[in-house]
């Protein structure tokens, strides 16, 4: 189910929330809680019935390796003990992420490598398989170093399945949210949060089906159906999915933050502005923060950190944006592209470490077209489509056949995205002023009249 369909706006999501509260009145507490966790696996294998063992057995197995580990920390001679439990519950949850998104890609680099036949298995990839994994991982990290409480399955579902983040994040950490689950007054309708959630997601609606959306029909075109790009059709492509990329995950990420918010949950920012970034570092404090943040707590310190020699240090970056680059997609495309950002911070930290500064706006310029160049990687099936796109925008000709309507667009998302405020500031402000209210009543309207057919996140690939 799509937060972008009629049936999600219209059926799932007034009877999840009628009925959650009503039982909450009620005083069923547990018996909200059931239906919450019911109604978000329900939500969960809307795409097809065959996801949902999977995400139930996973979080059997990830509770009871939690379990384990708080039963454990108290009694020292077992420290070994609990490390082994640690390694065997993040062993069998990355076996389980690599069975499925990447046993055909090793099959086919295989095939290439030894020259054999080895026949594909053709899996399909578990819906938010990346997302859930990375999230109980966290989860049993936070267990062994003692952060976490002890909390009984139902508490642990309701925080695995939660449906505003569950399909594409944000990557949320257990402190974060059973404290806001557990609270009383979180059982009651707040109807300043309930104004905010639903202004929070409308602007999220028409990021994704008025922006993105508009967007993807001129990359998927360049990318996929033309043979060879202009000079001004390469880079309207490339710029195309730049902005795409960034209304489709930004919508989505401010439809999870407004539905939660629905519910009294504040979910983590997980966008910020990121295309203002002035050097890549900054670009990754900006772009899919929890991620960014999973990666540096749970990757890039274990293996050191900065806290060693600077070609250590260097080395722990490539190794953190590899990860990061595979875990997006099992594909060298998408390899090269974590290759290039962490190349780009190696690069950033020799230069500070230089002393050298750069005016602002080349900073920018600079920041944002590595950016730009980098997607193309991320987006393209195959290399050829990415060298296309790429000779087009610096051998091509300069033939210009864009039209007026899609160079307009792509001033316009220029605009957009540097000069107007992140929607998460409107959660610091706590409040709805009445301009607020005729932008809700405008976005709301072109976003529910532009959801003719629905189209999936991009997120939800990966």
């Amino acid at each position: 189910m799509l937060f972008n369909s009629y049936e999600f706006i219209f059926v799932f999501l007034p009877i999840t929330f009628f009925v959650y509260f009503y039982l909450n009145h009620k005083r069923f507490t547990e018996a909200s809680k059931v239906f919450l966790v019911c109604s978000s696996l329900f939500f969960y294998s809307w795409w097809s019935i065959a996801y949902l063992p999977m995400i139930l057995v996973s979080m059997i197995f990830n509770y009871v390796i939690g379990r384990s580990l708080n039963k454990t920390f108290n009694n020292h001679e077992k420290v070994s003990v609990r490390r082994l439990i640690l390694i065997f519950g993040v062993i069998l949850n990355l076996s389980l992420l690599g069975y499925f998104k990447y046993a055909d890609f090793f099959l086919e680099n295989i095939n290439i490598a030894l020259s054999v036949n080895a026949e594909p298995l053709n899996l399909l990839l578990p819906l938010a398989i990346s997302f859930f994994t990375f999230q109980q991982i966290a989860y049993l990290v936070d267990t062994y170093r003692q952060e976490t409480k002890e909390y009984s399955f139902l508490n642990y579902a309701l925080f695995v399945t939660f449906f505003p983040q569950l399909i594409a994040g944000p990557i949320v950490h257990h402190k974060e949210m059973m404290p806001q689950f557990a609270k009383i007054r979180n059982k009651i309708k707040n109807y300043k949060n309930i104004a905010m959630g639903l202004f929070i997601f409308s602007i999220g609606l028409f990021k994704k089906v008025v922006i993105a959306d508009t967007f993807a029909v001129w990359a998927n075109n360049g990318f996929d159906v033309a043979t060879t790009l202009s000079l001004f059709e390469a880079w309207a492509t490339s710029l195309s999915y730049t902005f795409q990329l960034y209304f489709d995950f930004s919508g989505y990420t401010d439809m999870a933050i407004g539905l939660a918010l629905l519910f009294n949950i504040r979910l983590p920012i997980n966008f910020n502005s990121p295309y203002k970034a002035t050097n890549i570092q900054d670009f990754w404090r900006r772009w899919h923060i929890t991620l960014s943040r999973f990666l540096r707590d749970y990757v890039y310190i274990p293996l050191g950190g900065n806290r060693k020699s600077g070609f250590k240090t260097y080395s722990n970056l490539m190794a953190t944006f590899l990860i990061g680059g595979l875990w997006h997609g099992a594909g060298w495309t998408f390899v090269f592209w974590g290759f290039l950002h962490g190349l780009a911070l190696m690069i950033q930290r020799l230069w500070e470490k230089l002393g050298f500064k750069l005016w602002t706006w080349l900073a920018w310029l600079i920041t944002f077209n590595f950016v730009n160049i980098a997607w193309i990687f991320f987006r393209a099936e195959e290399w050829d489509d990415a060298i296309k796109v790429l000779s087009g925008m610096f051998i091509g000709n300069n033939d210009f056949k864009i039209s007026s309507f899609k160079l307009l667009s792509i001033i316009i998302g220029f605009l957009i995205v540097l000069t107007l405020k992140n929607s998460s500031i409107l959660l610091v402000k706590k409040n709805i002023t009445k301009s607020n209210l005729i932008i809700f009543y405008i976005v709301f309207l072109l976003g529910y009249l532009n959801i003719s057919s629905t189209s999936e996140f991009l997120y939800f690939r990966f």
